[in-house]
């Protein structure tokens, strides 16, 4: 553990707040102060509310002086992407379209969060209107990864990964539709969990695609994950599509060991353009994970790019359709890469978009019958790639190869949102130019547990996750 409040972990604040070791205050007092000194460059936050911040910082500590401990988060201070909705509060999206929008409603997971305890530093950058995987973005700045700021934060929670790797903030709230969760995790050197869909309520956080967006969370580490997971988990009557299935206690198995679990890992063409030093890096862990005892069960993949297309089909009706009226009346009003991503739906007939989500439960289906019906998690690349430099991946007025450069990020995420599979992006090491890479777990329908455990015990034997960028 770190004398810094910033350096410490999520569990570990949380933990000396509660014993009284630290006030609230003194920590987010040190968060902000952090912030004011390097987000100047880093562009995490689009919007600080640092005066609100104290003020819930002080009524945490004067609830624990008379013995009201609100919950696990009572008194930590997070931030998350600006697209979760507080009545009365600003809502960008990232857009200029939002830049002064006001939500009506107060998103789930907010007011879990905050039942909970945490106090809320601000609002963080992310991609307009969360499309791009990169974190650049035209209105309010492209986010700069903290471990070498020429390079991409990865999108579209590009603020949420960014800030947390940062220690600006101990963990964040981001959504993922192609990947948006677990690629900002996997560049910036953190754990993102996209979770099973239906599993946590998507009521009050702006839509990118409404049958593949999932919420969740990203933290320093898989025991900091698994504790935001259980906290904004759960049924909700606002939202009709968030399940019902109990939630079970995500931190209860983490010391019970991985030994004997079958962890999944591809045949050799599985791993098809994926970049030398990824490669090295994903199997130095899967020899850590041998190590600990799990046996690594050679599987075959189906063609990934059938999913993938079939849940670009999705996206591009699902976001033509949210973003229809204004198309025609504030055209200009979009970045011209994320108006033609999203005005190609226009174009794409109903009977296509209906083939294509008729297409999911039999993709599903076969997916857990040839691919997990023999092993308890998969394992895969998060990122194929090293982390790009922003200059390579800007998709704004550049040609075919960055095209090509940024759809090769989101094909190993991509197809999991079409799933519905819980998947968890962890670090596993440094490319040569320094910036992390990852792991992606992927489970079986609700089997969050199971990753986390198995990320916690891999945690347990290395140490990238106790790394963190040199500001």
């Amino acid at each position: 553990m770190t004398d810094d409040p910033c350096g410490m972990s999520l569990m570990e604040v949380a933990d000396a707040i509660r014993a009284r070791r630290l006030s609230s205050l003194e920590v987010t007092r040190a968060c902000l102060a952090r912030i004011e000194r390097l987000d100047g460059h880093l562009k995490c936050f689009i919007a600080l509310e640092a005066e609100a911040a104290l003020g819930e910082a002080a009524a945490r500590d004067a609830e624990l002086a008379r013995g009201k401990l609100r919950g696990a988060l009572h008194g930590v201070p997070l931030a998350h992407k600006d697209m979760f909705y507080r009545p009365g509060a600003v809502s960008t999206g990232g857009s200029e379209i939002r830049r002064n929008w006001r939500a009506e409603r107060h998103a789930t997971v907010l007011q879990r969060l905050e039942a909970a305890g945490a106090v809320n530093l601000g609002r963080l950058n992310m991609s307009e209107f969360a499309a791009g995987p990169t974190g650049h973005n035209k209105f309010y700045g492209a986010c700069r990864n903290p471990w070498n700021p020429r390079h991409m934060t990865g999108g579209s929670s590009s603020g949420s990964g960014a800030a947390v790797a940062a220690r600006l903030v101990y963990g964040a709230l981001g959504s993922d539709t192609g990947g948006s969760i677990r690629m900002p995790a996997a560049a910036n050197g953190v754990v993102g969990l996209k979770p099973t869909y239906g599993r946590v309520s998507r009521f009050g956080a702006m839509p990118r695609a409404w049958s593949l967006d999932h919420v969740g969370p990203l933290a320093r580490t898989a025991l900091d994950c698994a504790l935001l997971s259980g906290i904004i988990a759960g049924a909700d009557p606002q939202d009709p599509t968030a399940s019902a299935a109990p939630v079970p206690d995500y931190l209860a198995s983490l010391a019970a060991g991985i030994k004997g679990w079958r962890v999944g890992v591809p045949h050799e063409e599985g791993y098809a353009g994926v970049a030398p030093e990824v490669r090295a890096s994903l199997a130095a862990s899967l020899e850590a994970l041998r190590s600990l005892g799990a046996r690594l069960v050679p599987v075959r993949l189906p063609d990934l790019s059938l999913a993938y297309q079939v849940a670009d089909t999705i996206i591009k009706c699902e976001a033509a359709t949210i973003h229809r009226r204004w198309l025609g009346e504030r055209p200009q009003d979009y970045s011209d890469h994320v108006r033609s991503r999203i005005e190609a739906g226009l174009f794409i007939p109903a009977t296509r978009y209906i083939e294509a989500l008729s297409l999911r439960a039999t993709l599903l289906a076969e997916f857990l019958t040839q691919v997990m019906a023999e092993i308890d998690v998969l394992h895969l690349p998060a990122l194929p790639l090293p982390v790009p430099t922003l200059a390579e991946s800007d998709v704004e007025g550049t040609g075919e190869a960055v095209l090509t450069l940024v759809a090769q990020l989101s094909r190993f995420t991509r197809p999991f949102n079409l799933l519905g599979l819980p998947a968890l992006s962890v670090p596993c090491g440094f490319s040569a130019s320094g910036l992390p890479l990852g792991f992606q777990l992927i489970g079986k329908p609700f089997a969050e547990a199971a990753l986390f455990t198995l990320a916690h015990s891999y945690q347990q034997a290395t140490d990238f996750h106790r790394q963190s960028p040199r500001l």
